[in-house]
């Protein structure tokens, strides 16, 4: 009971540090690590898929309850598919089974669910549950959670310049009109904000393919916690480091001083 009491204090004296004013309007997370937390605690990967629910459920709500507009979650890659047959079906099951309790979840915490990735992909109760949740929570308006499934950065690249030429090639965009907005706005996070910070767990210190146009001024920030140990204190550890850098976008200190 003292334990959880400390505990308790840690996550209030962590927040309490937290500049409202200075929130990251977009934070994106790499999910990483299920798999050798699970491996630590002998058990087979699904079981951290499984646990990792948990760090998603804290994370979404610590992230709503500060005022942060967006939370994007990189949750399966176009490169997982590689993965063993057992363990993708297995993942599959596991995002439907989450998708159908949640929704009340996130109702009640006014949190909008969207997607990004090439969903047409996906097995089609998995796409089925996914975009019933993306219709059953659009008019929340609190924040907006985005999960990246069979997601590439590269794919998304060049869907976003397929769908440029096509205008062009139908006569309704010159190619002297597209700069760096009509590029974003072809992007699949075309109307969000960029994300100003990066979180990765589990130690690894590489982008994975995730968001690469989007993260061009993000602060990144990387963490050796798996991600099924993630939870409202970490969140916090990142974003009131985040507030510590100094945010230059190529100018001089002096050019940004308050």
């Amino acid at each position: 009971m003292a334990l959880n009491h400390e505990l308790l204090a840690e996550k209030m004296d962590l927040k309490s540090q937290i500049n409202i004013e200075k929130l990251p309007r977009h934070i994106a997370i790499i999910m990483d690590g299920n798999g050798r937390w699970a491996k630590q605690h002998g058990k087979p990967r699904v079981f951290g898929h499984r646990n990792g629910v948990t760090a998603v459920r804290e994370t979404t709500e610590a992230a709503a309850e500060l005022g942060v507009e967006y939370l994007t979650l990189y949750a399966f890659s176009t490169e997982n598919w590689n993965r063993p047959k057992l363990e993708v079906s297995a993942l599959m099951r596991l995002l439907v089974e989450t998708l159908h309790k949640e929704i009340d979840t996130l109702n009640k915490n006014d949190i909008r669910l969207q997607a990004i990735g090439d969903l047409s992909k996906l097995p089609e109760k998995t796409r089925q549950a996914l975009l019933a949740g993306i219709e059953n929570t659009k008019n929340n308006s609190r924040m907006t959670l985005v999960l990246a499934l069979n997601y590439s950065a590269k794919w998304e690249i060049m869907e976003a310049s397929r769908r440029l030429a096509r205008q062009v090639q139908a006569g309704t965009l010159s190619p002297d009109d597209i700069d760096e907005a009509t590029f974003a706005a072809a992007l699949n996070t075309g109307g969000m904000p960029d994300p100003e910070l990066l979180i990765r767990t589990s130690g690894e210190n590489r982008l994975s393919n995730f968001l690469l146009w989007q993260i061009a001024y993000a602060e990144l920030y990387f963490t050796p916690v798996f991600w099924p140990d993630f939870r409202k204190e970490h969140l916090y550890k990142a974003i009131i480091d985040f507030q510590k850098r100094e945010r230059r976008f190529g100018k001089i200190s002096e050019q940004v001083a308050p």
